[in-house]
């Protein structure tokens, strides 16, 4: 049975951020697909400072939510970001959070499943929805889409529900997300995981 890990960025529980994930969550329990949601947004949650010290302990040295993450999303198949948009742009926490945990997390992501998911009144969407799929396309994770881009509209409570289009384009990320992930797991049986060349890293400086 296919795993996704689900971070929701939103402070608000309940809120529209939330109602957007349980969209999917429905998908993915008709679909057999386990799912797990974690809320993160109302956590105190520090930036990455680039010490390093997760290359010798093998976990972040915040020893907060991040590294409570760091096995859920070794053993899940996909990985779910959902985020409401502040200043176009992801909640804070959320991005220090993923920042931390893509840098301090040295298995391979190849092949994980990865779907962002974006809530707000009105702009800014796109550019987040942006902002998050660059955490999955460094490290060799495809990125499921849907019929539109993953975005749902709302900005008090509850009127996430009113945004139908949003909400079925939750559900068919959902369904596509499946598939992925079950079309890879049999790939891998089939063919295994892509050749990796050794890395061949690039400084811009002399």
């Amino acid at each position: 049975m296919p795993k996704v890990l689900i971070i929701n960025g939103s402070p608000r529980v309940g809120g529209n951020t939330s109602m957007a994930l349980e969209e999917m969550v429905k998908v993915f329990e008709a679909e057999r697909v386990e799912s797990e949601v974690v809320q993160i947004g109302n956590k105190d949650i520090r930036g990455c400072i680039a010490c390093g010290t997760c290359f010798k302990k093998g976990q972040c040295v915040f020893d907060d939510v991040v590294n409570e993450l760091a096995p859920k999303f070794e053993e899940a198949d996909g990985l779910v970001i959902a985020s409401p948009v502040y200043y176009a742009s992801a909640n804070a926490t959320l991005i220090a959070c993923l920042d931390r945990l893509f840098y301090s997390t040295h298995f391979d992501k190849t092949m994980k499943v990865g779907a962002s998911v974006v809530v707000a009144r009105r702009g800014g969407l796109s550019a987040t929805f942006d902002e998050l799929n660059k955490y999955f396309s460094i490290c060799g994770m495809p990125i499921a889409s849907s019929q539109y881009w993953n975005s749902v509209h709302g900005r008090e409570p509850g009127q996430a529900s009113e945004d139908l289009e949003g909400l079925q384009t939750m559900r068919t990320l959902a369904r596509n997300m499946t598939f992925l992930m079950k079309s890879i797991e049999l790939g891998k049986k089939e063919y295994g995981l892509p050749e990796k060349e050794e890395w061949q890293p690039t400084h811009f400086i002399r």
